[in-house]
């Protein structure tokens, strides 16, 4: 079953036009969230996430997304799909209508899917320098959508090099993101991520790292950094909605594992109990 702008039914019965503006354009963006034990995992902030994705696309979100009411309308559709336990959910939002590129409203149309998942391993993970692409800072790279064919090619690289991930880089060879997940290191007990204007996307657990580490009164800076200095950190892990992993080597150099950090964090931020 999926979820069409309020109403479900089954996948069979979706049918869009060929002058969808999400095919036409990629004229929107898209949420992936987590259900985990009856719950949409970080939910508001995926609200506040939407919200202001949507000012910079000038779309009308949804009121039943605006009000706060579509939380109760997906716990059911996982539920219907059997993924309430876990599974994964996917939001895709895009403007209505048809047109070339001035579009005839800024209305929007919605879809939810949900499908059970698996967690995500917790093993270290092995990355690669990514060579093909790099991040580049814009009024959009901070939410996921418009840039997608950027994370695609570099998912591409590592298959064909055979690393678990990729970390990105923007054009002035600073540290972002990894394809799908932001980047912390911790260096003589202090946290750092890159800061937003690398290019990276807003993260939502990358936000509630950093909240939770200013009350854990731990120091964080959001950065500008090269590659070359995440060898002389003290760890080094990523993170996005399905969990934090540690990150055991940068093109085949080892680098500090602190996996009771990993593992604390962990904790602290509800991944040890799904």
């Amino acid at each position: 079953m999926l979820l069409y702008n309020g109403d479900f039914i089954p996948e069979s019965e979706l049918k869009l036009p060929l002058t969808n503006r999400a095919f036409q354009f990629n004229d929107g963006f898209f949420e992936t969230v987590i259900v985990a034990n009856g719950k949409l995992r970080f939910w508001d902030d995926y609200v506040a996430r939407m919200q202001a994705a949507a000012n910079v696309l000038k779309l009308e979100l949804p009121q039943t997304i605006v009000s706060g009411d579509l939380d109760e309308q997906l716990l059911q559709l996982a539920e219907t799909n059997n993924a309430a336990n876990y599974g994964r959910l996917k939001m895709k939002l895009w403007r209505r209508g048809c047109g070339l590129y001035t579009p005839e409203t800024n209305q929007a149309d919605w879809l939810a899917t949900i499908v059970p998942v698996t967690p995500a391993p917790t093993t270290p993970l092995q990355i690669g320098i990514c060579e093909t692409i790099t991040t580049n800072f814009s009024p959009f790279s901070f939410f996921k959508g418009p840039n997608a064919l950027l994370y695609v090619m570099a998912g591409i690289e590592k298959k064909e090099k055979g690393f678990d991930d990729m970390l990105l880089l923007n054009r002035q060879n600073q540290v972002s993101e990894l394809i799908s997940s932001n980047i912390f290191w911790l260096k003589e007990e202090v946290l750092f991520t890159p800061a937003i204007e690398t290019g990276c996307v807003k993260g939502i657990v990358r936000q509630n790292i950093l909240r939770w580490a200013n009350k854990a009164d731990i120091k964080t800076k959001e950065v500008y950094f090269d590659a070359a200095s995440l060898l002389k950190t003290d760890a080094i892990f990523s993170c996005n909605v399905t969990g934090i992993r540690s990150i055991a080597s940068i093109n085949g150099k080892a680098v500090s594992i602190d996996e009771g950090f990993v593992t604390k964090l962990r904790a602290e931020l509800g991944f040890l109990s799904q």
